[in-house]
């Protein structure tokens, strides 16, 4: 399945997703990409959107290496297999996630302009992105969204290599994968066009998803 971009993409899975419309979802978009995904879905489903901040961890002088992902509330997911196969000083992998977490500081504050993030306890919590490579960067979302006290985790994405579907169903409630081919290398090869989202993207479909439902952050 070839998706168009990511509108295409988050349309497409909406629909795949309209049935849990009847739970009042908050849809969590990942960004950058995975938020114009997020956006179409929680249109769909007349749901609030907010995002979820997570940082890949790369491996020092090879960062599109991840060996893991951390989160908002301290959550930390490490990859040791990768830890041990980049075989890097433990002190230096120290100092990414250190550069990472004030980076995912940084970013909360850009993408929500000083606003609290959307409740989600005790709610059913859908997490979007615009795909899955290794799951680091998803598998470190879901426990975010569980450490922030939803009830449901859906995890959501329009393409997936089939190993790490079933690996994040260890963390999610559900997975829901569009298309999951055997031969999946990358993420991009199953877009069109998968040009990169920008910042100022992000801040207004946050802005204009608020508009629509009209369900505002609070604080705001």
């Amino acid at each position: 399945m070839i998706f168009t971009d990511r509108v295409d993409a988050g349309r497409r899975l909406g629909e795949a997703l309209r049935p849990l419309g009847d739970a009042e979802p908050v849809v969590l978009g990942l960004p950058r990409g995975g938020v114009p995904v997020a956006f179409e879905v929680a249109r769909t489903l007349h749901a609030p959107l907010d995002v979820i901040i997570v940082r890949k961890l790369g491996v020092p002088f090879h960062r599109e290496l991840g060996f893991g992902a951390i989160g908002e509330g301290d959550v930390r997911v490490v990859h040791e297999a990768i830890v041990r196969m980049s075989r890097v000083d433990r002190e230096d992998l120290a100092e990414v996630e250190r550069t990472e977490r004030e980076e995912l500081a940084r970013k909360a504050q850009r993408f929500r302009r000083g606003r609290s993030r959307v409740p989600v306890e005790g709610r059913t919590v859908i997490v979007v992105d615009d795909g899955i490579a290794t799951g680091a960067t998803a598998q470190a979302a879901c426990r975010v969204a569980r450490a922030q006290g939803a009830a449901r985790v859906v995890l959501a994405v329009p393409v997936a290599p089939p190993d790490a579907v079933t690996t994040l169903r260890e963390d999610a409630d559900e997975v829901v994968a569009l298309s999951t081919p055997s031969d999946f290398a990358a993420v991009g090869e199953w877009y069109e066009d998968f040009s990169q989202t920008a910042d100022d993207e992000v801040v207004d479909l946050l802005s204009r998803s608020t508009g629509e439902t009209g369900e505002a952050h609070p604080g705001k």
